[in-house]
């Protein structure tokens, strides 16, 4: 059965899963850095509460059998010591089960965080990892040639990551057809990094010719990985580099990266070693019998799957962002359909009297990644994720009714809670907690180039209305509970 693995295959395997292992590695870290305060027993959305209403079945996780706060710090940590050891090449050291076995825990432990992770984990890029860190337990290891049916579902992946993205785009907001989404999108993405300024100052017409080269490359390219060596190779370049053109424009967590890493699964480094003149990479030996049945069965399960995802792609009510199972495999995926043209953002004051009326002394909480003070230029967090601030970006563009947690978020920042504080940049209450705390929206543009020079901010924002009224935990006249 040596027409199931890919001895020539080599480096690409090393490279993937050492991708893999350091997405897990960020991922891991965020939930251990996060959950207190978003997911924990006194949490924004508490996991015990959660767990009351989801069964195990509905939601498979670790949690369902015992939780504290204490034991989902335990699971997180272990599962970045564990990432960062398989970077490191542990599995590489040890027979191929112990490696699939590896492989294996951080995909349940990070599924068991994922799946009480509520509003908090809805995001694309969960699924897919969860999705990739699956198909990695059965890639084996440096000891064995990777599977051929395991590489040919990676490359299946990948194609419903981008195909799936560029038809969402084509099917969504009209600017995806008349190539102007991109004169907005830089603004009001969730997130600006430290570039997005200047690629929102960008011609429009160079704007135009990226909403196209967005097309080809996820509308035509996504055929190519079908395709034989080398075309294969030059469509996942590509995708590579078109990964690495958004990183440079914005924070997508590790959507990007990811995407990257999965792309590199379709090189042929083989080839590329042998056309740099290095010499040729050692050649494992072929998998043991009992693993290429494991490899067939998980190929079954994954056509079986595929029908739901691939019914997605051809309807035209395609779902973005979709799990067809609590495994999170098989999933559907796509991103910004509709392009938000006007930015709104959600600034939090504090004051310390308790009914300081239109003319009290109100101070600004300050996050770390969304926009908030006009003269602060966007960091760059991504890979990390910084989960609430991305929240805080969908909570701008509804209604305060539609975010539940934003009260229980007002009320953490009156007890000057710890948890949620460290999620924040800047907390303009150190010592004593304010008395009342309240929200107001504003709009947000990038300024100009001339406004720029002149005022050295990078904001332009102006008041749209109030958000949330003045709250205490003791109700006052001006103040509600």
């Amino acid at each position: 059965m040596r027409w199931l693995t890919d001895p020539g295959y080599g480096p690409g395997e090393l490279i993937f899963q050492r991708g893999i292992a350091a997405i897990y590695l960020v991922g891991f870290l965020v939930a251990a850095n996060q959950f207190r305060a978003l997911l924990g027993e006194k949490g924004l959305t508490p996991i015990p509460a959660y767990l009351r209403r989801a069964s195990f079945r509905q939601a498979p996780s670790l949690f369902h059998v015992h939780y504290s706060d204490r034991f989902f710090a335990a699971v997180a940590w272990t599962g970045a010591g564990l990432s960062a050891a398989v970077l490191a090449g542990l599995a590489d050291l040890v027979p191929l089960w112990a490696a699939m076995l590896l492989w294996a825990v951080l995909w349940a432990l990070y599924l068991s965080i994922v799946n009480v992770g509520q509003i908090w984990y809805g995001f694309g890029w969960e699924s897919l990892l969860c999705e990739a860190g699956f198909l990695t337990i059965f890639l084996g290891n440096a000891r064995t040639a990777p599977p051929v049916l395991i590489l040919w579902l990676l490359r299946w992946l990948l194609f419903r990551l981008e195909f799936g993205a560029g038809l969402i785009k084509l099917r969504g907001d009209r600017c995806w057809r008349d190539l102007t989404c991109l004169y907005y999108h830089h603004e009001t993405q969730p997130m600006p990094n430290p570039l997005s300024w200047y690629f929102h100052r960008l011609p429009k017409p160079l704007h135009r010719v990226e909403v196209a080269a967005n097309h080809v490359t996820q509308l035509i390219v996504p055929f190519g990985l079908f395709a034989p060596q080398p075309y294969a190779t030059v469509a996942a370049a590509i995708v590579i580099v078109t990964q690495f053109w958004l990183i440079l424009s914005g924070n997508f967590a590790w959507l990007n990266w990811l995407t990257a890493v999965l792309a590199t699964s379709v090189v042929d480094w083989g080839a590329i070693a042998r056309t740099l003149g290095l010499p040729a990479f050692p050649r494992p030996t072929a998998e043991p019998v009992w693993h290429q049945a494991l490899v067939v069965a998980v190929t079954a399960l994954v056509v079986v799957l595929s029908y739901w995802p691939a019914r997605n792609l051809v309807s035209r009510r395609q779902r973005m962002n979709a799990s067809f199972n609590p495994l999170h495999l098989v999933s559907s995926y796509g991103a910004f359909g509709s392009i938000t043209k006007t930015r709104y953002e959600v600034v939090i004051e504090g004051a310390d009297d308790p009914e300081p009326g239109p003319d009290g002394e109100w101070r600004e909480y300050e996050f770390k990644g969304k926009p908030g003070d006009p003269r602060r230029r966007p960091r760059q967090y991504a890979p990390y994720h910084l989960r609430l601030d991305w929240l805080m970006w969908f909570a701008a563009l509804s209604s305060l009714y539609a975010e539940p947690w934003i009260v229980p978020l007002a009320e953490r920042l009156l007890e000057n809670d710890r948890a949620t504080l460290r999620l924040l940049r800047h907390n303009p209450f150190p010592d004593v907690p304010p008395a009342v705390v309240r929200a107001r929206l504003y709009r947000y543009r990038f300024t100009t180039r001339r406004e720029r020079r002149e005022s050295g901010a990078w904001w332009d924002r102006r008041l749209v209305r109030e958000y949330l009224p003045p709250i205490s935990l003791r109700p006052t006249a001006g103040a509600t509970r």
